[in-house]
């Protein structure tokens, strides 16, 4: 494959991730956790890397899931001392992020971590950090990744299907039925934040925000059916990767930037010309009653 085919696919790989992911998030109205986590595991992979002086590899996966959970964990406790949820999520992660940003400062040293890099991405690098699989060659490293947290995102969303989908509307019944709320609260907190740091890398904080809220927030306006929902949310993250790199290559300029600014696009079509909610809808459909 080309340069540019493994940008394209890495990124592509990261908004089909994000945007099944990022469905759950926006049912459970805790859309703004994703901000929250994408932020937090910075402290996760700094703390892995003082511990093991690698800039890349399972320490760096395991120290981000553990900052996510970790961040679910402080945010439910807060909530539950009657902090507001969204006051506890803007005092637990602005706090954790902040530590990770003084250990960056203090501690790190001469290693590839700044903050730039965690909100940016490099994902122009993604092609020359490659590793190689068995019968299908030599890949880029990050997209190896993104490949395999797919398969495991798809594993626990096909597996706990109607779990979820109870635990998302009506929580209440879910408990009542016997199922373990808070459980699959943490462990759905652990996809988001297995999603999210697997995505960091390559696309930085600002993109896998935007691949998380803005798909899945286009797809609810599309429809009002969960299955229909994360195909559609999966596949605007797919085209918003795809256009935003062909906007960067146009205009000359970010490229994870570009690619959350088309997920904004994606999201104006929806809001104004999708069949049920958008605004074109409304306007004409009361005319054609009248």
């Amino acid at each position: 494959m080309t340069y540019t085919a493994w940008i394209i696919l890495t990124a592509a790989l990261v908004g089909l991730s994000c945007g099944i992911v990022g469905v759950f998030l926006i049912l459970r109205k805790t859309a703004m956790m994703a901000d929250a986590i994408s932020h937090t595991v910075l402290l996760g992979i700094v703390v892995a890397f003082i511990i093991t002086r690698e800039v890349s590899g399972p320490a760096m996966l395991i120290g981000g899931i553990l900052a996510g959970l970790l961040t679910a964990f402080f945010v439910q406790w807060l909530h539950t001392l009657n902090v507001q949820h969204d006051a506890s999520m803007g005092i637990v992660f602005t706090t954790l992020f902040a530590i990770g940003v003084i250990l960056i400062a203090t501690s790190v040293g001469n290693a590839h971590l700044d903050v730039q890099h965690a909100l940016m991405g490099e994902i122009t690098f993604i092609p020359f950090h490659t590793i190689t699989i068995p019968i299908i060659g030599e890949i880029p490293e990050a997209a190896g990744l993104l490949l395999l947290v797919l398969v495991v995102v798809l594993f626990f969303i096909i597996a706990f299907y109607k779990e979820w989908k109870i635990t998302s509307f009506d929580p209440a019944l879910a408990a009542s039925l016997g199922i373990p709320v808070l459980f699959m609260h943490y462990v759905f907190m652990g996809l988001v934040s297995i999603t999210t740091v697997a995505s960091f890398d390559a696309v930085g904080a600002i993109m896998v925000v935007a691949m998380l809220i803005t798909p899945a927030a286009a797809a609810y306006l599309w429809t009002d059916k969960l299955l229909i929902m994360l195909v559609l949310s999966g596949t605007f993250g797919v085209v918003s990767s795809i256009v935003g790199y062909y906007i960067a290559a146009w205009i000359d300029t970010s490229i994870s930037g570009s690619m959350a600014f088309a997920t904004g696009l994606v999201f104006m079509v929806s809001f104004f010309f999708s069949p049920k909610h958008g605004l074109v809808s409304k306007y004409i459909r009361p005319s054609k009653v009248a």
